[in-house]
């Protein structure tokens, strides 16, 4: 797959869903299941694809273990929205600088996946860009545990989507879990990767 088609996809997506009514959440794998707060929390996410000579790899953070949201978990480099920030791409593209040192003039937007719903009670924007190297990073070390990529390849791979489930606080919650490597990609995370995989597909 060539950024090309990435691109093509994402377009016929948001022709298909031209009013963003769309959401998906963990919710999606655990019908009834509600935001712990209410209002929601504006956030967005940058899913950083880099147009590597061998192909399109997805660049992934681990958070450190001792933030209060999603701990120790991978995630795409992003956050909650603040007031100066422009529109939902401008909070990703700020939090990436500040999270992982990603300059923004090295990433091109190319669209949006759907939004996504959190148990934790964040609305999420997950915006799409090019990254396109050389690039330098340089990790904010209070947040950002470590990076690493993971080829676009392995997440369009369904056989690599599993779904499991564990119980907490006497309730069994399901989420995808995407297992690469010494990874342990899931919840949110894999929620938006499967969503891009089925935008990818047409779905």
């Amino acid at each position: 797959m060539h950024i090309a088609d990435v691109i093509a996809a994402l377009e016929a997506h948001r022709i298909r869903q031209p009013d963003d009514t769309r959401k998906r959440g963990d919710a999606d794998l655990n019908p009834g299941m509600k935001p712990m707060r209410d209002p929601l929390t504006p956030a967005s996410v940058l899913v950083p694809l880099v147009q590597r000579d061998d192909g399109i790899t997805v660049l992934l953070t681990q958070r450190t273990d001792h933030l209060h949201d999603h701990a120790g978990q991978i995630s795409f480099p992003g956050g909650r929205a603040e007031k100066d920030d422009l529109d939902a791409i401008d909070t990703a593209l700020r939090e990436t600088e500040e999270e992982v040192g990603l300059d923004r003039r090295h990433v091109e937007t190319i669209g949006q996946l759907d939004p996504y719903i959190t148990r934790t009670g964040f609305d999420v924007t997950p915006v799409v860009g090019v990254v396109t190297p050389p690039f330098e990073t340089e990790l904010d070390d209070f947040e950002v545990a470590s990076i690493f990529e993971v080829p676009l390849t392995f997440f369009l791979n369904r056989e690599n989507h599993v779904k499991q489930a564990y119980e907490f606080e006497s309730i069994r919650r399901h989420f995808y879990v995407l297992p690469y490597k010494d990874y342990h990609i899931w919840g949110a995370t894999a929620g938006m990767l499967v969503n891009l995989v089925d935008i990818l597909e047409g779905k």
